[in-house]
């Protein structure tokens, strides 16, 4: 199957579809899924604009309302996590994940999912270590502080995930704490000169990420943020241990987000790039609180390469954002276990579906879920592992396919994501918003959370109608 990978997008959606047929055309391949780090913005309408962090100058509508609305179809099925620069309002009514429009599915603020038997798992947001112990306890309408808090990782969904079997894929926004010093350092600086003082003080990435890749030890890593390509080789230890589960790690203390302007720079080709990650090459940019200045490079887009990741290895790869000449996609070739065959030049028909691990998590970990600042206490690590193959076996007696003419043989656990939810627009597109339309939005409860919280049998936590001011 082959998979695209953009980094950020900043709701420059038509450019990137079209880039992709482009580079479906020129190597006369077929993509078959695409997936995005990050800063996606998901703006519906001018009300949603006044709920993203970011400078005014840069509040825009975007590309993402025409495929809200239908006015697009996005060509190919899209998935996405959060950055730091989004519509959070919207992606908070979708926490646990759903259909942001028709064929792009969010993955939530933390997810794991299938696709034809590939396991995708994500984080949306970015690491700052002051509200990482706290719970989810933003309300719109969104204060200043609030309104990048909420985008801030949350030790809850470190936790959760860190119970994850191996994932085939991760998706960040942010970069793991210290990936730079597994891949060509000086090469990055060379192209991003004032990330030095972060390299050197060890203040570049997420503290917890590292701690997921180095627990998780997935075959493929993605991100984007920083706004430039970089590839990088984790070699794990055979020993089998999860040294850095954090469960049993101190939390992080380690920096803030990273404030790094951009830059305007020629850019230097990469010295002697890692052999176990091939370059295909293209276009984007970010951190947090960033200015967004576009830079050009000129760059030469290549055919893919099936990625071949050694045992106990994750290959990395940071993308940079959605501009002209700038590396922001690459394809590669991924096997997958479904016996699912296409004509070459057809776009394979991918099979979205929970994955019952993440389902008998989320029920696990669910009596912890924290809507207010205080987070509760977690269970240790032994425990909550008990939990889950307790809540593992509930899942695989209640979880399954509802569909009427559905010809897939029932499997324990496995539910196609179709069969659950499906999209709805939750708020009306631009044009629409009446005559508050420069102010915050009302809270919208989102069917599809209720739908996925009224699968698993648990309380929808998101219901934050009662709680709206605005």
């Amino acid at each position: 199957m082959k998979i695209a990978v953009e980094g950020c997008s900043h709701g420059a959606l038509d450019a990137i579809y079209q880039h992709l047929r482009d580079l479906e055309a020129r190597h006369n391949y077929v993509v078959d899924v695409l997936l995005m780090c990050g800063d996606f913005q998901a703006i519906r309408n001018h009300r949603d604009m006044q709920c993203m962090a970011v400078p005014q100058k840069y509040r825009q509508l975007g590309d993402f309302h025409k495929y809200y609305t239908g006015e697009r179809t996005a060509p190919v099925l899209t998935i996405v996590i959060g950055g730091n620069h989004e519509a959070s309002n919207y992606m908070s009514e979708l926490y646990h994940g759903g259909w942001l429009a028709p064929n792009i599915y969010f993955l939530g603020h933390a997810g794991c999912i299938q696709v034809n038997g590939i396991r995708i798992a994500g984080a949306s947001g970015i690491f700052k270590s002051n509200d990482f112990s706290l719970g989810l306890y933003e309300r719109l309408p969104y204060d200043h502080g609030s309104m990048r808090s909420i985008y801030h990782i949350r030790e809850f969904n470190v936790r959760r995930l860190s119970l994850l079997s191996s994932p085939d894929i991760f998706l960040s926004h942010d970069w793991p704490q210290h990936i730079e010093r597994h891949g060509d350092t000086q090469g990055l600086l060379r192209r991003k000169p004032f990330f030095r003082q972060d390299v050197q003080t060890g203040n570049l990435g997420s503290p917890p990420l590292m701690g997921l890749l180095r627990t998780l030890k997935p075959k493929w890593w993605f991100s984007a943020h920083l706004h430039v390509r970089f590839q990088a080789t984790v070699q794990h230890e055979q020993s089998g241990t999860r040294s850095n589960s954090p469960f049993t790690t101190s939390p992080p203390q380690n920096p803030d987000e990273i404030a790094i302007a951009d830059d305007d720079f020629d850019a230097v080709e990469l010295q002697n790039p890692p052999i176990e990650v091939p370059r295909l090459q293209t276009a984007p940019h970010n951190p947090d609180e960033t200015t967004l200045e576009e830079e050009e490079e000129e760059v030469i887009q290549s055919p893919p390469v099936a990625y071949r990741p050694q045992p106990s290895v994750t290959n990395f790869l940071a993308l940079d954002k959605c501009l002209p000449k700038r590396e922001f996609m690459e394809v590669m070739d991924v096997p997958t276990t479904s016996d699912e065959s296409t004509m070459p030049g057809q776009r394979c028909m991918p099979k979205l579906t929970f994955d019952p691990e993440w389902l008998a998590i989320s029920r696990a970990f669910h009596p912890f879920f924290s809507t207010m600042r205080r987070q509760a206490d977690y269970p240790d690590e032994a425990t909550a592992r008990a939990k889950v193959a307790e809540e593992m076996e509930w899942v695989k007696s209640n979880v399954h396919n509802n569909e009427a003419n559905s010809s897939d043989a029932p499997l324990p656990g496995i539910r196609s994501i179709l069969d659950c939810q499906t999209f709805v627009q939750s708020a009306p597109g631009p044009g629409s918003e009446g005559a508050q339309k420069n102010q915050q939005p009302p809270w919208y409860t989102n069917p599809q959370t209720t739908a996925f919280c009224d699968m698993l049998d648990i309380q929808n936590m998101i219901d934050f109608s009662s709680d709206n001011r605005a």
